[in-house]
């Protein structure tokens, strides 16, 4: 998912679009996760980033979007841009 969410409306409160944006993450991380697995894989990982715009966007962890989201709310940015790409993830193995 590559998007750019405006975070202004004319009749809509910024908290709500903000909370707006948050499900359609939650919902699309939701069925990415929900999809097979490749053979060999672990989990479901995620590449995301996250900025004002697509240029000045930054990695960030899938845990943290909800904390950049509220972040851009505070400094009342117009739009923001999201980025999250699925891929296969897997585990290390611990070392005894």
């Amino acid at each position: 998912m590559k998007k750019t969410f405006s975070l202004t409306h004319e009749k809509i409160a910024p908290a709500r679009l903000i909370e707006s944006v948050k499900s359609d993450v939650r919902k699309y991380l939701k069925r990415e996760r929900a999809k097979a697995l490749p053979k060999g894989a672990d989990f479901w990982d995620f590449d995301c980033r996250f900025g004002a715009d697509a240029a000045n966007s930054k990695v960030v962890h899938v845990a943290e979007i909800d904390a950049a989201l509220n972040q851009a709310e505070e400094k009342k940015l117009e739009s923001c841009y999201i980025e999250i790409i699925a891929k296969p993830g897997y585990r290390t193995p611990k070392s005894v």
